[in-house]
């Protein structure tokens, strides 16, 4: 990858999703042609880059689109209209138990998540054991993962999406891992991941943890980028139309 490319790349993306009030009028859109849906355009013609090493935080209200962006840089959802490039590898700090096989123990599905990353056998090799440390499971690690509370499997997604050595680290700053003690752990832990010039994408309302991350904040307002740039001008961009909207 040359110096001039961006590690992540959006140009003129758009994203709408339909709305049904059930699953009844779902199956009816499905298979007798219903009408009554809605639809949501959760990105609306939006473009940006990011730069390797580059840490950007992501803010605006509920349902802005925010956690659109981080689906579509994840792959776990793609646009309508529009082209995305990521360069590189991700860790998504998001839904952590996604892809997990109830059936298969804790140590199996370190090879299956590593698997579903791109990831081969000697590799896993080589970082299976720290994650099964940090993820503290004991001799759990070796039982279906059925028989796991959900903060166990909370702790091994986690485990395994941070020790992959990402390119690009994507967190949602309302992930929350066990209990006090296991979360500042988890917040060390990124916080090392970033501090070796990792490329961040963090989604928060705090402008002090954006603060601490990021040099840089998008504002999104309903599916549309309202400001790019410094944190502080973003943040009173986005405080001074939530103060508008409530007179």
């Amino acid at each position: 990858m040359s110096v001039e490319e961006p590690i992540i790349s959006f140009e003129n993306i758009t994203k709408t999703y339909t709305l049904y009030k059930s699953d009844q009028e779902r199956f009816k859109a499905l298979f007798l042609n219903s009408k009554h849906f809605k639809k949501h355009i959760a990105l609306n013609d939006i473009s940006f880059q990011v730069k390797k090493g580059e840490s950007v935080g992501i803010i605006g209200d509920n349902g802005a689109g925010k956690s659109t962006i981080l689906k579509m840089i994840t792959g776990v959802t793609y646009p309508d209209t529009g082209s995305i490039v990521v360069r590189g590898k991700v860790a998504a700090l998001l839904e952590l138990t996604a892809g997990f096989s109830l059936e298969m123990t804790g140590r199996e599905n370190i090879y299956l998540k590593g698997y579903i990353l791109g990831l081969n056998d000697k590799y896993i090799a080589t970082i299976e054991q720290g994650i099964i440390d940090f993820a503290e499971l004991g001799d759990y690690i070796d039982q279906p993962v059925r028989t796991y509370s959900s903060g166990m499997k909370m702790r091994l997604g986690f485990a395994i999406n941070i020790s992959i050595d990402p390119d690009i680290l994507v967190i949602d700053e309302a992930l929350s891992v066990g209990d006090g003690k296991f979360q500042k752990k988890c917040k060390d832990k990124i916080a090392e991941v970033i501090g070796q010039n990792k490329t961040v994408l963090f989604v928060s309302h705090s402008m002090s943890g954006v603060k601490e991350v990021c040099q840089r904040a998008i504002y999104l307002k309903q599916g549309k980028i309202m400001f790019d740039g410094s944190v502080d001008e973003a943040f009173e961009m986005y405080q001074s139309n939530k103060a508008a909207a409530k007179k």
